[in-house]
């Protein structure tokens, strides 16, 4: 691609991804795709990048559009051999998804950086457009909850989000930096777009990445964002819970607000259900409102979705 991305995407779980995958439709090379590295994590010894994974496979048109990650038609032999052999297996790599992992891991251990792995790994699926990690640099986040502390994916998989959480802390290298082109494409894009991911858990890390916040606030470009909460609540995940866990209103309205006081919002995406709230996030904050269909339950609506996100944000340039 060329030096510059037309639109970056800060993307985190499954509706980044889908939103990706839209985006990717009609920009081709010309979008650069920022994704949340916060919840990755070591498992059966392997590097395990969830969501940098499943936005690769949705980019690439093999992931499981239905379940929202994986590889679709994926089997899963070998995690439940794990299983026979006594090994706790709550977290389930499938077996194609599980060369993915294991190429990476390969990779790190070799000295290669995440980002260039990534850049690999998206080459040999055929993705044209850059996906890059937010950081180089291993980070980790904790969730301490009314049973203890946990790591994001014994919360968000294991305990399927249920306990109370009290804290979230995410621990990073002193030396951290953004991967190589992150910043460049934060400042050069036509639009800056933060994807229907968790506030909290995907985009707040991306955000406080080292140069990330101060490149969203100084780019000249466009800033929207699409709601995650649909009529009070989460798509997918536990947005909702987080948010109201920490003060924040758990509506469009309170996501919108929390990206405008963050880097100065121009624009937000919410659903029909929330039509209602469109006035008071203008008004209020003096973001401009796009109301329009916002689920994304194939990849035609996610297309759908993505050009009228588009157009949108070019209406406020």
């Amino acid at each position: 691609m060329g030096e510059a991305a037309l639109i970056a995407l800060l993307s985190g779980g499954v509706g980044g991804s889908r939103l990706a995958a839209g985006l990717y439709e009609l920009l081709g090379e010309e979008l650069v795709v920022i994704v949340n590295t916060a919840d990755d994590e070591v498992v059966y010894g392997l590097h395990i990048s969830p969501d940098v994974d499943t936005v690769l496979y949705a980019l690439s048109g093999i992931g499981d559009w239905e379940r929202g990650w994986g590889i679709a038609g994926d089997t899963f032999r070998c995690n439940e051999a794990l299983g026979r052999l006594g090994r706790e297996n709550w977290f389930r790599i499938g077996d194609a998804d599980l060369a993915t992992n294991l190429l990476r891991t390969e990779l790190l251990s070799s000295g290669m950086r995440l980002s260039d792995v990534t850049e690999l790994i998206a080459r040999k699926l055929g993705i044209r457009c850059r996906v890059i990690p937010m950081t180089d640099s291993r980070v980790k986040t904790t969730v301490f909850t009314s049973e203890g502390p946990m790591s994001f994916q014994e919360y968000f998989v294991k305990r399927r989000a249920e306990p109370e959480v009290l804290r979230i802390t995410v621990e990073r290298s002193p030396d951290e930096e953004a991967a190589p082109g992150v910043i460049e494409a934060l400042s050069r894009s036509e639009a800056v777009i933060v994807a229907p991911s968790n506030p909290i858990l995907s985009v707040r890390p991306i955000l406080e990445t080292r140069g990330v916040l101060d490149a969203v606030r100084s780019s000249g470009a466009v800033k929207v964002a699409v709601s995650p909460i649909v009529g009070g609540r989460a798509l997918r995940g536990p947005a909702d819970k987080l948010m109201k866990a920490f003060g924040m209103e758990p509506s469009a309205y309170g996501v919108a607000k929390y990206y405008s006081e963050l880097f100065g919002l121009d624009g937000m995406v919410i659903d029909r259900v929330d039509a209602d709230l469109a006035r008071r996030i203008e008004s209020e904050l003096d973001v401009k409102v796009l109301v329009t269909d916002t689920l994304m339950t194939d990849r035609t609506r996610a297309v759908r979705l993505a050009s009228e996100v588009l157009r949108f944000a070019r209406s406020l340039r």
